[in-house]
């Protein structure tokens, strides 16, 4: 990408290196997230996959999870959760209580398509893609429930693993793992150029 894009990924717990190389792959100027002051002149922030429950112990510890949810509501900041990210970005977490930043309209489950050692590999068909996606599925949380207001755009077997709703995006699978930057591109593209 010829114009240098400004992206965050926290960097608190998981697979953000992975993230943070792809975007770096595709010319965007990439700041790992730690404390609220990262979140400054960034319009994206990449959420990885890794352990949710200490991602959103962290977060609440550091006060990013407020600073997070008060860049989103001024407008400031599109937010991609994958795996992990989906889980603390969701409304709701059925079965479970831990911090979460509750801004997507969506009900998730954690684990619900089963532990480390269920994990697999399928080529999903994703709205707006013209080929299917590799998607990587570790531990993944399944998106039970989405509100009026959010668009599905893959799912696997019936259960939705992809949706998104004005600048958010809930992945139960893991992007950064494969060698297709596809995704990756278009967040950078709608919502962190313009």
């Amino acid at each position: 990408m010829s114009e240098a894009k400004h992206v965050g990924v926290l960097a608190l717990q998981g697979d953000f290196r992975e993230h943070k190389l792809m975007l770096e792959r595709l010319g965007a100027r990439v700041r790992e997230v730690r404390l609220p002051e990262h979140l400054e002149g960034l319009a994206g922030l990449v959420v990885p996959g890794g352990e949710s429950t200490t991602i959103g112990k962290l977060a609440a510890e550091y006060g990013l999870d407020e600073a997070v949810r008060q860049a989103y509501e001024t407008g400031d900041l599109a937010i991609w959760g994958t795996c992990a990210g989906a889980i603390w970005i969701a409304r709701e977490i059925l079965d479970y209580r831990q911090p979460h930043l509750g801004l997507m309209d969506i009900a998730v489950r954690r684990n619900a398509f089963g532990r480390q050692v269920d994990s697999f590999e399928v080529d999903l068909e994703v709205e707006g893609l013209d080929a299917p996606f590799r998607a990587v599925f570790i531990r993944a949380p399944e998106i039970v429930r989405v509100g009026e207001g959010v668009r599905v755009r893959a799912r696997h077997e019936g259960r939705v693993v992809f949706a998104e709703q004005e600048r958010m995006w809930a992945m139960a699978f893991h992007p950064e793992l494969t060698g297709d930057d596809r995704l990756h591109r278009e967040f950078l593209e709608r919502f962190v150029a313009s």
